[in-house]
């Protein structure tokens, strides 16, 4: 049972109001919060002070989330109670380098949706003014030369020109966030062993590190797609089949987003993965087929992270040309003398043979699927 003795007040979401809560508290106290944005922060000023500090996903269950009554007194009143009764659904805290590395992913994926904004704004400039479509790459070379023949007024002319400046600024931006990222995936084994699939770049593996944290809090490889919401809705009762419905699409956005961008990657290369994609294709169609076939790849990812041995398809030549390529990227010195191993991809039978293997391995899979096929129904017994 609950004491009876409580005590009700406010803290300000102040750094000095903060710690001077946490001095107040008992090195035996524990602390539950709600999760927000500026959770970590509260989390890292209060865990020298008490026993534990326990996150709270208020969206996980209903005595918060639907509510009648909400208003901060009425829900610290119910974690407290369910964290005392021992059904508080609780999130990880992540480490500072998880929190650092979720806010450069956070930060790259604005800026791209900055990015695609300004272009939005460019064209509906061109579209108002009637002006015909580039047939090339608009924001390459040749468009922005085209770009700045094409009559307009001179207010057209003048916003045009404020857009491309704040297009330049932001692509500066994006590949400072790249290079950063890039030079965190090198230095992590973890993101090196996710660049090994087919469709998997830095930038993804880097996503989906930062989003997972620490692999072992996933038990299962499904329990991984269900964070990142790829999994899909089960509803049943009573007696009556389990009806299963689109994907839940809750967890980390970006990484979903990355991880179903790997799959339209792996669809493009010879492998496994693309047998994979093709057999769902043919069933459900293009964008199913690559909604399975990222749940395939988290599958694959919670495999590799957990047990110590590498991806079995890989191709040894192209990720270490993969590598290599990145290294530059990220301004690595540039190596004289002795070619290295990414050398090998440009060795034709080298990477012909490599090709091979794994479109075998595709053609294999096809062929266990066809098989699975022509097996008849089994007989219902008498």
């Amino acid at each position: 049972m609950m004491d009876k003795m409580t005590e009700s007040f406010r803290v300000d979401m102040e750094h000095d109001a903060v710690v001077a809560f946490g001095r107040s508290l008992r090195s035996e106290d524990e602390v539950i919060l709600e999760a927000t944005g500026n959770t970590s922060v509260i989390v890292r000023l209060l865990t020298p002070f008490v026993n534990r500090v326990v996150i709270a996903n208020p969206l996980q269950f209903k005595a918060i989330a639907h509510a009648r009554v909400k208003t901060d007194k009425v829900d610290a009143k119910i974690l407290a109670q369910l964290h005392a009764a021992g059904f508080l659904p609780e999130v990880w805290a992540a480490d500072d380098e998880t929190l650092h590395l979720r806010r450069l992913v956070s930060e790259r994926d604005a800026t791209v949706r900055s990015i695609r904004r300004v272009k939005s704004r460019v064209q509906a400039i061109l579209h108002a003014n009637l002006v015909p479509k580039y047939a090339g790459h608009l924001f390459g070379k040749g468009g922005r030369k085209w770009l700045g023949k094409v009559p307009l007024p001179k207010s057209e002319r003048d916003l045009l020109g404020r857009h491309l400046d704040e297009l330049d600024w932001l692509s500066r931006k994006l590949e400072e966030l790249e290079k950063d990222l890039i030079g965190i995936s090198l230095d992590d084994t973890r993101a090196r062993k996710l660049m090994m699939i087919a469709g998997i770049s830095s930038v993804i593996a880097t996503a989906v590190i930062a989003s997972i944290g620490e692999i072992s809090r996933f038990q299962t490889p499904e329990k991984l797609a269900s964070y990142f919401g790829l999994t899909p809705r089960v509803r049943q009762s009573g007696d009556r089949g389990a009806i299963h419905g689109r994907i839940s699409k809750q967890g980390n956005a970006t990484a979903r987003t990355m991880l179903i961008e790997a799959a339209w990657g792996a669809s493009s290369v010879p492998g496994a993965l693309r047998a994979f994609f093709l057999r769902i294709k043919d069933r459900k169609g293009a964008n199913v087929a690559a909604v399975a076939t990222a749940r395939k790849i988290a599958n694959l990812i919670w495999h590799l992270l957990t047990k110590d041995a590498p991806y079995q398809w890989a191709r040894p030549a192209f990720v270490a040309m993969k590598m290599r390529r990145l290294e530059l990227r990220a301004e690595a010195p540039k190596a004289h003398g002795k070619a290295g191993p990414g050398r090998d991809y440009w060795i034709k039978e080298l990477r012909h043979r490599e090709m091979e293997l794994v479109a075998n391995a595709e053609a294999s899979y096809a062929k266990m699927v066809e098989a699975w096929r022509e097996k008849p129904p089994k007989q219902q017994e008498n």
